[in-house]
């Protein structure tokens, strides 16, 4: 409001109170003119104290009602403006009843145009459907703006509304999905636990990325095959960035692909990979230290540690004690090839291990967690002579727990229908399981939701009987 205005008002308020004074005195002289007429008349009349006394009810009456009708107006809300446009009457709009109601989190991406007021046209149409924006990144491009939004909305709103309506408020190529508490921290944040993740585990590479990108399919090929033949291409230094894929030179050799059809990736994504890339690079192989001895139920002590390429040697040895047959469950192929899957399959890059050694050193168990996608394969191999001891389900349980703190939906195991001890194992995690059967071969998956993750502590436990060792 300008000063003009505002005097221009105080003049209006002058001339009407003016006004209003005048006539409050001319309604009171006339008042007292008809009640001296009134009195006179009445007072010469047969019913004058009658009279008098209802006039008088009467006049209270009019004075309680005058009262009344006065605060009233006085009291009541201004008038709508009607100059106002329909952006702020909506968002002066007051909030329906019931503002507790249930909310969940979306992650929604779209492109508008890079002009002004694009941004705020978008804003209001959320605004419009009572969504809150808690955060907001940019993606500049050449032609446009990425913009990734963590929204807060309805839990009764649907999808399919929201999208209609952010594509109606200018927004092209939108993609949602459901958000977590975790989605809540910021970009820097959120980047700097990524590398942190990174660089404690050579194993978290994949998983920060799935984490950074949202859905997405990620190919750790390396750079030969088992026969020794190139599998890998030739990557260069910097990368390469396509509308739907993104590929890097794997740090621990071969290459390294990222897909996303649904949505093509930016140059800020491609930027953030590959940071993540290089700090993987340079850090080279590494495993946690952490180790846990365990007791067995005759009091042997084993100790469970994570594993890596170093313990190649370690492994083929306890391949040469297993039986033919203890060898055939594992690896379904002929048992002269299992020596040259532990290479792929001690690598840090397609998923983690855990090995199983004894007082002396020598490994007698190996526990594998590979990545596929949005699905995690488990296998186990135990020595002959140290089954039915507890060992492959301590290392079930504790698989099981990791795939859950990496965020897997589900575990699977693929086995023989023979295998009764995977199979037993598989029932004791407690988890619904689905089974698929098909010449012979036995699937069996579980979902790890709700599994206790492990202790971060070093720990000594029983095995079964779940005891402090001390």
């Amino acid at each position: 409001m300008t000063e003009t205005t505002t005097a221009r008002s105080a003049r209006s308020a002058r001339r009407h109170h003016w006004r209003r004074d005048a006539v409050e005195l001319a309604a009171l002289f006339t008042a007292v003119a008809v009640a001296d007429a009134v009195a006179n008349t009445i007072a010469h009349g047969p019913s004058g104290p009658v009279l008098l006394c209802t006039m008088a009810v009467a006049l209270l009456a009019t004075t309680g009602f005058h009262i009344w009708w006065a605060r009233r107006h006085e009291h009541a809300p201004p008038p709508p403006d009607t100059t106002a446009t329909d952006g702020a009457a909506r968002s002066a709009a007051p909030a329906p009843e019931g503002g507790a109601r249930e909310t969940v989190l979306w992650r929604l991406r779209t492109t508008v145009r890079d002009e002004p007021g694009s941004l705020a046209a978008l804003s209001t149409a959320l605004a419009a459907l009572r969504v809150d924006i808690l955060s907001l990144q940019t993606h500049p491009l050449s032609d446009g703006t990425v913009d990734e939004f963590l929204l807060r909305a309805p839990a009764g709103l649907a999808p399919a509304q929201l999208t209609r309506t952010v594509a109606g408020a200018g927004g092209a190529h939108s993609w949602l999905e459901r958000a977590d508490a975790h989605d809540l921290v910021d970009a820097p944040t959120r980047m700097l636990s990524l590398a942190t993740r990174t660089a404690l585990d050579s194993a978290e590479l994949p998983l920060a990325l799935r984490q950074l990108l949202g859905r997405c399919t990620i190919h750790s090929v390396p750079a030969r095959s088992l026969t020794g033949q190139p599998l890998a291409e030739e990557v260069p230094a910097e990368g390469v960035l396509e509308e739907h894929t993104m590929k890097f030179r794997d740090p621990s050799g071969g290459s390294l692909t990222i897909e996303r059809p649904q949505l093509p990736f930016t140059p800020t994504e491609f930027a953030r990979v590959r940071a993540l890339v290089e700090l993987d690079a340079r850090l080279g192989q590494r495993v946690p230290p952490r180790r846990d001895v365990l007791t067995l139920p005759e009091g042997n002590a084993i100790t469970v540690r994570r594993a890596d390429t170093g313990d190649l040697a370690a492994a083929r040895a306890m391949h040469q004690r297993c039986s033919d047959r203890t060898l055939a469950q594992r690896y379904h192929g002929p048992v002269g090839d299992a020596d040259r899957y532990l290479g792929h399959l001690l690598s840090p890059r397609f998923g983690r291990t855990l090995a199983v050694e004894t007082a002396s050193g020598r490994l007698v168990a190996l526990g594998h967690l590979l990545w596929d996608g949005e699905e995690t394969e488990v296998a186990l191999l135990v020595e002959d002579a140290w089954q039915q001891r507890g060992i492959g389900a301590e290392l079930l349980r504790r698989l099981v727990a990791m795939a859950a703190e990496a965020g897997n939906e589900s575990v699977y195991a693929i086995t023989q229908a023979s295998n009764t001890g995977m199979v037993a194992a598989m029932r004791g995690l407690g988890l619904p399981l689905d089974y698929q059967i098909e010449e012979g071969t036995l699937v069996i998956t579980a979902r790890p939701t709700g599994v206790p993750t492990l202790r971060e502590d070093r720990t000594e436990l029983r095995l079964r009987d779940g005891s402090r060792h001390g």
